[in-house]
């Protein structure tokens, strides 16, 4: 409902705080939608109501956008099984964001991906001398024990500090390049996924990395993580190689420019020097934001992070 008001002349929106917001993130011109609500007020229902049927117009924009289509409604999708055929469960506003911020990537964020395959024999050799040269505690554990993926977080930030071009985050005027390499952790909790990150990570040891991922997942599962602890970072490393994947690609999370997708290590057959050998293969995958990072430096990238988990002694220089 649009009024005009005596003192400006412009048309007055009667619509609810909630309409307001969704309308906005949605990109529609909520002057062009009709209240339901009490005296014509637009209230969530309409705004939701013209994200599906795409009844609303699009609100301005300075810059033309391709007209994206609408998803379906939950009302067209529950058509297509038996009412009794599945129980519904609502979402979670923990759910909803990570929908809606993926959703925002894949839209606005122009993705290419490169894989590369990394030998790990010497890195397997290397963690497991590390973890069994650590003191045992009152409680007979040891003190420390590394992770395959703490020494990925710590050769992704060494490599991003040695092509500080690609240690970036785009923005549409400029190029923010960083000091440091803020590396985010996807770590999956009841209901979702979240990445918190760690903090300079080029300048933290293997050991502290750990430590401190192992505190970040904990909290992160009890979902008392703070804001600035998921926020912000400039790459990550999501690895499902435990559940027994080769190789996927992920999703980049802005304002982050780069995620590196980490596959599970295990034997397959190399040749060398022409002949057939057994050797420890782990498959990366990098997802870049083409807008930050063309595709010769996203290949450099690679092949410094792949030096490093090759060479492993570099991650201790």
């Amino acid at each position: 409902m649009a009024l005009v008001t005596p003192d400006s002349g412009a048309p007055r929106i009667f619509a609810s705080p909630l309409a307001r917001r969704l309308a906005k993130e949605a990109g529609l011109d909520i002057a062009g939608l009709q209240g339901s609500g009490p005296h014509g007020r637009i209230i969530e229902r309409d705004v939701k109501d013209a994200i599906a049927g795409g009844g609303a117009r699009k609100a301005p924009s300075t810059t033309p956008a391709a007209p994206l289509a609408a998803p379906p409604s939950a009302g067209t999708t529950r058509k297509f099984y038996e009412i009794d055929s599945y129980e519904e469960i609502p979402h979670d506003s923990m759910r909803k964001a990570i929908a809606r911020r993926l959703t925002e990537s894949i839209q606005t964020v122009p993705h290419f991906y490169l894989e590369v395959d990394c030998e790990i024999d010497a890195l397997l050799r290397l963690r497991e001398e590390f973890n069994a040269a650590a003191p045992k505690g009152a409680d007979g554990a040891p003190e420390w024990k590394t992770s395959i993926n703490d020494y990925v977080i710590k050769a992704l930030a060494l490599a991003l500090q040695r092509l500080p071009e690609a240690n970036v985050t785009f923005t549409p005027d400029s190029m923010l390049e960083h000091k440091a390499s803020d590396i985010g952790v996807a770590v999956a909790i009841p209901g979702g996924l979240i990445t918190p990150i760690v903090r300079n990570a080029q300048a933290k040891t293997v050991r502290e990395i750990s430590e401190e991922v192992n505190e970040l997942a904990a909290r992160a599962r009890d979902r008392k993580l703070k804001p600035h602890e998921y926020e912000g970072g400039v790459s990550a490393v999501s690895n499902l190689g435990m559940y027994g994947i080769r190789n996927f690609s992920a999703v980049i999370n802005p304002p982050q420019s780069t995620i590196l997708a980490v596959g599970k290590g295990e034997q397959r057959m190399v040749v060398r020097d022409g002949a057939a050998a057994v050797a420890n293969i782990m498959s990366v995958t990098l997802s870049c934001d083409h807008r930050a990072i063309d595709g010769a430096l996203g290949a450099e990238l690679l092949a410094e992070f792949k030096r490093l988990i090759e060479h492993p002694m570099a991650l201790f220089a």
